[in-house]
């Protein structure tokens, strides 16, 4: 069988609004991911960072072009497939996210709603090793309020990739810590998406963690201008 890229985009474009609110957010993107790469996605506010996120994670729909994610369409895609799509995906975004009613395990157990043929006490048992994995736990049954910015990250990195996903798409995951505690937590995903075989895109602004990526993607005003090996990778 020939390697399929995880991620394979060809001249993709994006709007937003109708008529003669319609503005082109994305313009004519190639881009192309293999299994296992970690890509940094970096560049100004309002480049189209996180819409192009948004459109690889099935969270909207794409409009022209070819946006394929594990060998599957998503340009034109039905809200069916869409949500199938992002069955295949774990998402850790910058707001972490996680229900304030909920301790840590049901919080990260959430991750496993989408599987119907596991039992309670898998999911339990997945989410507990899960949380583990990430250092906390001694934190299992703390609600988000008694964890720091650092731990409910944690959370929500165990809660991505409990389900074990083909793609984690994060989405300024390190903004809101402290340069070790974001350091702590990019180097918790790479370590646990090197384990599990998945592929990372991660947006940022975080200079700091560059140095994790395999490549660098930079976007501006809507174009994907660069493209490169990280040096670090290229020491491997």
């Amino acid at each position: 069988m020939p390697n399929i890229p995880v991620i394979s985009i060809q001249n993709l474009d994006h709007y937003f609004g109708k008529g003669q609110l319609r503005k082109q957010v994305l313009f004519d993107i190639n881009l192309t991911i293999n299994t296992g790469e970690i890509i940094i996605m970096t560049g100004p506010s309002g480049s189209g960072k996180t819409t192009l996120l948004t459109l690889v994670g099935g969270l909207r729909s794409a409009q022209t072009g070819s946006l394929q994610v594990l060998g599957r369409e998503l340009c034109s895609a039905s809200s069916g497939e869409l949500t199938q799509a992002r069955r295949s995906n774990g998402y850790i975004f910058q707001a972490h996210n996680l229900h304030g009613s909920l301790t840590a395990i049901q919080n990260v157990r959430m991750g496993l709603e989408v599987q119907q043929k596991i039992s309670t006490q898998e999911m339990l048992m997945r989410s507990q090793a899960m949380l583990e994995a990430v250092g906390l736990g001694q934190r299992l049954n703390y609600y988000p309020d008694s964890l720091s910015g650092g731990q409910k990250q944690r959370v929500a990195i165990a809660r991505a990739l409990v389900n074990q996903p083909k793609i984690v798409l994060a989405d300024e995951p390190t903004a809101a810590l402290d340069k070790q505690s974001g350091r702590d937590v990019v180097e918790l995903m790479q370590k646990l998406a090197k384990e599990q075989g998945c592929t990372i895109l991660l947006v940022t602004h975080d200079n700091r963690i560059l140095d994790i990526a395999d490549r660098i993607i930079y976007m501006e005003d809507g174009h994907l201008v660069r493209d490169s090996v990280s040096a670090v990778a290229l020491e491997k």
